[in-house]
């Protein structure tokens, strides 16, 4: 879902609303829109994960991976409905709080939304057959009909995101004296930073269930080890959701090189703002904090240590973004993909040797190892909620680049600050509900799963294996 996600900067300019109003806007989508993305993150990657577990669980005949999907649909189930919830409402917000945006763009993208939501449609219909359908349908029927759940949460996904890339580059409709016309639905779906934006959520929102759902199990893993107890449930429950993060992360650093490249290209003054440039110069060094490396930005840019690379200096002051706030988030951002990528590698290594040597004691279940993927899932989250402001706050003042205002758009009504009052309160007791309901699920969850031939050692046996 596309939104203002502006939690600062400046306001240019006359808008009907008023300065407070306004702000009470950006700041209430900004924060409904974080909050749903990480619902919206768990619902494309969690039922990939309970697929996989349930396709182990027919191969092998394993109870433990059968228990594993069985849980993790469960909780699919829950979060589910509550992100349907966070998306309904962000759904009024963008009639409610951008009218002016919806008015005159609404037909542009509108076909967009109209097939996300029969891709929702469809995910939620599957989904309750698949929940209804445990132990109703054979074990390969019931597989079968986890598959659209997975494919309709990666397509409704997807025409989301065909909104928020033409907000970012706008295509498919002609402005005559104000008024659109000669509207083309495909051509604004698929405009130029559709591929590179929806390759780079959907990569993200795999990365983040991966290591949100693997983070809880380490936690039971190191558990595990300071009672000496070797769980199998918690070693399985962690291996198959990080080694997707695991495979993610290094795919979704090629991604984001592509798409800071296309950035550079159709948004020199958000590119300037991610990297700092405050003149445009030949030779821009790469700084990073308090570092400074000449020439090596236009090098790793352009392949040319001279090129030259527009600074915030070359766009008209009333169209910078506020370059603190998104040149923070896009640091942020990078050490935490930075951090994530290196524990995807001890995690690869350890894992490759293991297959070399044949020996199960290859897998990192060093304690250091386990503290850090449990911190991986927050890191994760964090990374996502940093990307993501770097790419609105990065578009402004525009709403709909180059072409509407952000002010333009907002509803002159006043009084908009007290909806943000009232969603802080209604979604902080969604979320504890939520917490609730899944640390209930947790609780009644009893170690009873019938043991797995084969087990592996336990991380008392394995000592500092790396």
């Amino acid at each position: 879902m596309s939104t203002v996600a502006l939690l600062t900067g400046a306001l240019d300019g006359g808008g009907a609303a008023s300065p407070a109003d306004f702000m009470a806007a950006r700041q209430q989508m900004a924060f409904t829109l974080g909050f749903h993305i990480v619902f919206a993150s768990i619902g494309i990657g969690l039922p990939a994960l309970t697929l996989l577990a349930e396709w182990r669980s027919l191969r092998t005949g394993d109870p433990v991976y059968a228990e594993l999907a069985r849980r993790w649909m469960k909780a699919a189930g829950v979060l589910f409905a509550v992100g349907a919830v966070s998306g309904t409402v962000l759904s009024f917000e963008m009639g409610t709080l951008w009218p002016g945006f919806m008015d005159t763009y609404g037909q542009v993208f509108g076909a967009a939304f109209a097939l996300e939501g029969i891709a929702f449609f469809i995910e939620a219909i599957f989904m309750g057959v698949y929940l209804y359908g445990w132990d109703r349908l054979t074990p390969r029927a019931h597989f079968i009909v986890g598959v659209p759940i997975v494919v309709a949460g990666l397509m409704s996904a997807t025409f989301v995101l065909t909104v928020n890339s033409w907000m970012n580059q706008p295509r498919g409709f002609k402005l005559v004296d104000g008024e659109v016309t000669d509207v083309d639905p495909l051509a604004a779906m698929f405009n130029p930073a559709t591929p590179v934006q929806a390759a780079h959520l959907i990569l993200a929102s795999l990365m983040v269930c991966g290591f949100l759902v693997a983070s809880v199990y380490a936690v039971g893993l190191l558990r595990d080890r300071r009672a000496g107890r070797d769980d199998r449930y918690n070693r399985l429950g962690f291996a198959i959701p990080f080694s997707l993060g695991a495979v993610c992360a290094p795919l979704q650093v090629l991604v984001g090189d592509f798409a800071v490249r296309f950035v550079a290209d159709s948004q020199p003054a958000k590119f300037a703002a991610m990297e700092g440039i405050e003149h445009t110069r030949a030779g821009q060094p790469f700084k990073f904090a308090v570092f400074e490396i000449p020439n090596a930005l236009s090098l790793m840019l352009r392949y040319d240590a001279h090129a030259t690379l527009r600074g915030m200096d070359s766009v008209p002051a009333g169209e910078r973004p506020p370059a603190e706030v998104v040149r923070v988030a896009f640091e942020l951002m990078i050490v935490l993909g930075v951090l994530l990528l290196a524990l995807a590698a001890w995690w690869g290594l350890a894992w490759y040797l293991r297959r070399r040597r044949a020996a199960r004691a290859g897998l990192p279940w060093h304690p250091w190892f386990l503290r850090a993927a449990a911190l991986s899932g927050a890191a994760a989250v964090i990374a996502m909620e940093a990307g993501w402001t770097v790419t609105e706050v990065g578009r402004q003042p525009w709403i709909v680049y180059g072409v509407m205002r952000t002010e333009e758009a907002v509803s002159p009504e006043p009084g908009l600050r007290f909806g943000l009052y009232v969603v802080l309160v209604v979604y902080a007791f969604l979320a504890f509900a939520t917490v609730s309901v899944l640390r209930r699920m947790r609780h009644e969850y009893e170690p009873a799963v019938p043991d797995a031939p084969a087990p592996e050692p336990s991380p008392e046996k394995t000592g500092a294996a790396s």
